[in-house]
């Protein structure tokens, strides 16, 4: 049971989440493609950057955040694709 004043969040510890700070779109991409082909099981993982919104989140609310998101949108992705 949590302390007092503590959430849990719901992020498993296997979802794959990659967190990039402070590198242009262009290089967004680049290293997202990078890492992507060099490593098979970055292909399944959610990659996100901060924003000036985002920035001052608690780790765990953007992990949950960006999960979320994810899921979505691979699920729409496949519906689309007919998977």
């Amino acid at each position: 049971m949590p302390a007092r004043g503590l959430r849990l969040y719901s992020v498993p510890m296997d979802q794959k989440i990659v967190l990039l700070h402070g590198f242009s779109r262009e290089e967004v991409l680049a290293a997202m493609k990078a890492l992507k082909e060099a490593v098979p099981a970055f292909a399944e993982a959610a990659f996100a950057t901060t924003t000036a919104t985002n920035v001052g989140w608690k780790l765990g609310d953007l992990l949950e955040h960006v999960g979320e998101e994810h899921k979505a949108f691979t699920e729409m992705k496949g519906k689309k694709t007919g998977a």
